[in-house]
């Protein structure tokens, strides 16, 4: 597969480096209205359908894209804008992690130490009132819920992707990962995978509502208010974070809005807090004075201000335009963005009913905007797995270290304003990363290490206890990879005598109480059987089998010049033209020709 696979891949990379500057031209040359009148009943086709389960969810499977085409237009829209709200069932199942003394977590490891030498105690842990390194077993405690509550986020994001691939509604799964990139909040900075789950469960209840419910209960909610750093938000220094990020990122965008607008607001925002999982609001930290914001003055609160934003128009028209380029097409002119956002606000910000307008719209189903969106990396797994007919997110390869390897790694998104999303998603490398991510899974990494057991990240630590192991001193054991310890001075081999605590060893504490407390991710690798399916549709031929793939894998359809090749390739792998007279030996084939087809740049596009 080698050579000729990457030859493929390089060819493949230009035409879609060219599929997607035809569209930036295409783009360009149409400002007219968007046609947003409904799509006749006569007109809808089974690859409509295709299309709607691609955008508003994550692909369906061939029996509900049959029951799907059969429907009315609305009744298909239906079935994802308004299926039967989200429920809590499967609930997270936690590992039970979590100490009532870990809260509040300090802001760092020196602040941590600093309050274990004021008080005496911090993090539940005594400070050790004689002997050396007095204060370790509070640094291992603090790194201990570091190391926990990234490896449950993991669990967390795990538990997501199950609920993408299996839930019967899957726009709710679907908004809530729009909303996830939207309000962005990332575990390196909240440091509690309980915060970071009740946000995502945030998204899933209220995503398909209305918005302004959903903007208050996120202005509201923990794991922003951390991540904003709303603690340090009080009447005699105000914090200007989240009031700034919720002009120029949530709601408005730049240019909206003035200095003086996001000091006031963030004057309107202070006393807001959190009190372990809930808001609270501190009345002595919150400035009650007279605020004068976008124009209008009185001695507004955080919420009086949220209203104001939303009484903008170009708030409606941010936020619409926002919606169109992640679930229909990145290119907008101005003009479209505000009859998108008169649409939006004619629909009272109901965000089901607006998304109901766009997928029932002729422009939603026009040949510019099928198949021209790339596929975020999270839809591209699971997607995958859905046409796999798979029911479980497998372990193996593991889903947040190839989400993450192509970009997108949930619940760690990159900065406060999310991921670019569109063409960033595709360079040639991610698209070589994508291809990898695809043999991954239809032949398993043999060297696989589950990442959950082995902080490969922090190799230094795994050498730490591999040295202890060895009979070494914490001083010797501790020290950096590279140093000479068999010339160091005998009194640099003592210089731990009066340690307060050592970090390293404390780092590698944390990690072993860790695992050892975090349940373990399932590890199995994706049970997939291609000859069955085969044999089941009684496809005979090389080409009939690349033409089954093509139509259950993909949304736009490949030229008869890829076809054909792919026809060639699988008719050597398996050395004949009789496919079911290969059947003994099918297996192996039939998962190299689906590897090369879902390395297509065309399966990128959804």
């Amino acid at each position: 597969m080698g050579n000729n696979f990457g030859f493929k891949l390089i060819r493949g990379g230009l035409a879609f480096a060219l599929l997607i500057f035809a569209q930036m031209i295409l783009a360009q040359q149409s400002v007219a209205p968007l046609n947003l009148q409904p799509i006749s009943k006569q007109a809808w086709t089974p690859s409509h359908a295709v299309h709607l389960a691609s955008r508003a969810g994550f692909g369906a499977s061939a029996q509900t894209l049959s029951e799907l085409a059969a429907l009315s237009p609305l009744r298909a829209v239906r079935y994802f804008t308004h299926s039967p709200r989200w429920r809590a069932a499967p609930n997270f199942i936690h590992s039970g992690v979590f100490e009532d003394a870990l809260d509040p977590f300090p802001s760092s490891r020196p602040a941590t130490t600093a309050l274990a030498k004021k008080q005496g105690h911090a993090l539940g842990v005594m400070v050790k009132p004689s002997g050396n390194r007095p204060i370790q077993g509070v640094v291992n405690k603090f790194f201990y819920w570091l190391r926990a509550s990234r490896l449950e986020t993991d669990r967390v994001a795990y538990w997501w992707a199950q609920r993408m691939l299996t839930t019967p509604r899957p726009l709710q799964e679907k908004m809530a990962l729009f909303w996830h990139g939207h309000f962005a909040t990332n575990e390196d900075k909240v440091r509690d995978y309980r915060k970071m789950l009740q946000q995502i469960e945030l998204f899933q209840q209220l995503g398909l509502g209305d918005f302004r419910e959903l903007l208050i209960a996120v202005a509201q909610d923990p794991a922003m208010l951390v991540f904003l750093d709303a603690g340090v938000n009080t009447a005699d220094s105000p914090n200007e974070n989240f009031a700034r990020e919720i002009m120029e990122l949530f709601t408005m965008g730049v240019g909206h809005y003035s200095e003086t607008d996001v000091q006031e607001a963030a004057r309107a925002f202070t006393g807001w807090n959190v009190e372990k999982l809930k808001f609270t609001a501190v009345s002595e930290d919150h400035d009650g004075g007279e605020k004068v914001f976008l124009g209008h003055r009185g001695d507004f609160d955080g919420v009086e201000i949220i209203g104001l934003i939303l009484q903008q128009d170009k708030t409606g028209d941010y936020l619409a335009a926002k919606l169109y380029r992640y679930f229909v097409n990145e290119d907008l002119s101005v003009e479209n963005e505000a009859q998108l956002g008169d649409l939006f606000r004619r629909s009272q910000f109901d965000i089901a009913k607006f998304l109901q307008h766009l997928f029932l719209s002729e422009d939603f189903y026009s040949p510019r905007n099928i198949g021209s969106r790339i596929k975020s990396p999270v839809e591209l797994l699971v997607s995958t797995y859905r046409s796999l007919g798979l029911v479980n997110i497998p372990g193996t390869p593991d889903f947040n270290v190839a989400s993450g390897s192509l970009g997108q790694r949930l619940l760690h998104p990159p900065t406060v304003a999310g991921w670019s999303q569109g063409r960033s998603w595709i360079t040639p490398s991610l698209l070589y990363e994508r291809s990898n991510f695809v043999l991954d899974v239809l032949f398993p990494d043999i060297g696989f290490v589950p990442p959950d057991r082995y902080p490969s990240y922090t190799s230094e630590i795994v050498n730490v206890q591999n040295r202890l192991r060895q009979g070494m001193s914490v001083s010797l054991a501790t020290k950096p990879t590279g140093v000479d310890t068999h010339n160091m001075a005998a009194s640099n081999l003592l210089a731990d005598r009066d340690e307060a605590f050592n970090t390293r060893l404390g780092s590698m504490r944390g990690w072993q109480t860790a695992i050892q407390r975090v349940k373990p991710i399932p590890r199995d690798t994706a049970q997939v059987d291609l000859t069955t399916l085969v044999l089941k549709f009684e496809l005979s031929t090389p080409r009939a089998v690349v033409e089954y793939f093509a139509q259950r894998f993909f949304v736009v359809g490949l030229e008869e010049s890829t076809l054909q090749d792919m026809t060639l390739f699988f008719a050597a792998q398996i050395g004949t033209q009789d496919v079911l007279a290969a059947q003994s030996y099918l297996e192996e084939p039939l998962r190299k020709l689906l590897h090369q087809l879902l390395s297509l740049p065309e399966y990128q596009l959804g």
